[in-house]
C-alpha cells in the first residue's frame, strides 16, 4: 500500500511538473496559444512579425521568413517562403516549425487555414494601438522562453511611447492626410494603428471614420477635406520616382492649405506601416513634423 501511495505521488508530481512547463499566451485574434516548451524553431509571415521576434530575443530561431521582411539586417539573411499572396506550404512543412507567427491580412484567410490543419501552433499579431507593441514583444517572448530579453525590450518602448505622450498630447490638433501611396490613392481609416501613432502626435485623420481599413480615396475627397498636412510613406523612394509623384502631387493645388503652409511631408513608411518596434520611432517622427506644421501657422 505505502509503495502504491509513493508511486501516485510520484507521478501527481510529475504531472504537475509538465503542467507548470506548459505556457500559454493569448493573442491578438483572442485565442490561447500554448506550447509544451519554449518555441525553438520559428516562422514569420510578416515583416513586423520577424521584427517583434528579433526584439524578443528570437531573432536565431526564425527559420524562415516572407518577403520584405529587411529589418534588423540578420532577418535578410532567413531562407524566404513566401509573401503576403502565397505561401510555399511544402517549404513551411520542410522546415518543421514549432511555432508559426501570422498577420491576418485580407489574402491570408486561406493560407492560415491551412497552417491551422498542420496542427502547428499560431501566433496571430496585429497590434492596433502603440502600446499593444510592447505586449505583443512580451507575449512573444514567454512562448520563445527569452522574458528578460522581451521585458527590457517591452519597458525600452513603454519609456519613449511616455515620453512622446508628455510631450505631445496637449498640443493643438493638425487635421491631416495620410498617402500611403498614390497610384492607386489610398490611405488608412482610424482602427489601423498609424491613427494611434496621430492621435498621440496631436493629428486627426481626415478619413478616420472610413469603414475600409486600407481605403482608395479620391483626389477630390482629399481636397474637399483640405487638410493642413498631407504626410506620405515613401521618403525613401522620393528620389527614383517620377516627377509629380508621392507627395509632390498635392503641389499643383495651391489653395489647399498644406500646399499653401508648405506642410507636406514625407517619412519611412517602413517606420509607419509596420507595428513592430520601431513604429515608436516612426511616431517621434510624425509628431516632430506635425509640430512643424503648427509653426507654420505662425508665419500665416
Amino acid at each position: 500500500m505505502k509503495n502504491r501511495l509513493t508511486q501516485l505521488f510520484l507521478t501527481l508530481c510529475l504531472l504537475s511538473s509538465q503542467a507548470m512547463a506548459t505556457i500559454s499566451v493569448q493573442d491578438d485574434a483572442g485565442k490561447t496559444v500554448t506550447l509544451q516548451k519554449p518555441a525553438q524553431r520559428v516562422v514569420t509571415l510578416a515583416p513586423h512579425v520577424t521584427e517583434l521576434v528579433f526584439a524578443a530575443g528570437g531573432g536565431k530561431r526564425i527559420v524562415g521568413t516572407v518577403s520584405y521582411s529587411d529589418f534588423p539586417a540578420a532577418a535578410k539573411s532567413i531562407p524566404q517562403i513566401g509573401d503576403n499572396r502565397q505561401i510555399d506550404m511544402e517549404r513551411v512543412i520542410a522546415l518543421k516549425p514549432d511555432l508559426i507567427v501570422v498577420w491576418l491580412h485580407g489574402s491570408a484567410e486561406r493560407q492560415i487555414d491551412q497552417l491551422r490543419a498542420l496542427g502547428i501552433p499560431l501566433f496571430y499579431s496585429e497590434p492596433h494601438k502603440l502600446d499593444e507593441i510592447a505586449d505583443n514583444i512580451l507575449r512573444i517572448g514567454k512562448l520563445l522562453g527569452t522574458d528578460q530579453t522581451a521585458q527590457a525590450a517591452a519597458a525600452e518602448l513603454r519609456q519613449k511611447l511616455t515620453k512622446l505622450k508628455t510631450q505631445y498630447q496637449s498640443r493643438p490638433p493638425v487635421r491631416m492626410f495620410y498617402q500611403v501611396w498614390d497610384k492607386p490613392l489610398y490611405t488608412l481609416n482610424g482602427q489601423h494603428i498609424l491613427s494611434d501613432a496621430m492621435r498621440l502626435c496631436g493629428g486627426e485623420n481626415i478619413f478616420a471614420n472610413m469603414t475600409v481599413t486600407a481605403p482608395n480615396v479620391s483626389i477630390e475627397a482629399v481636397l474637399q477635406e483640405n487638410p493642413e498636412a498631407i504626410f506620405s510613406g515613401d521618403q525613401r523612394n522620393q528620389r527614383t520616382q517620377p516627377s509629380g509623384g508621392g507627395v509632390t502631387l498635392w503641389q499643383r493645388y495651391s489653395t489647399m492649405t498644406a500646399v499653401r503652409r508648405g506642410n507636406l511631408f514625407s517619412l519611412d513608411g517602413d517606420l509607419l506601416s509596420r507595428a513592430g518596434p520601431r513604429m515608436i520611432d516612426g511616431a517621434a517622427a510624425l509628431c516632430e513634423k506635425l509640430e512643424l506644421a503648427r509653426q507654420h501657422r505662425k508665419i500665416q
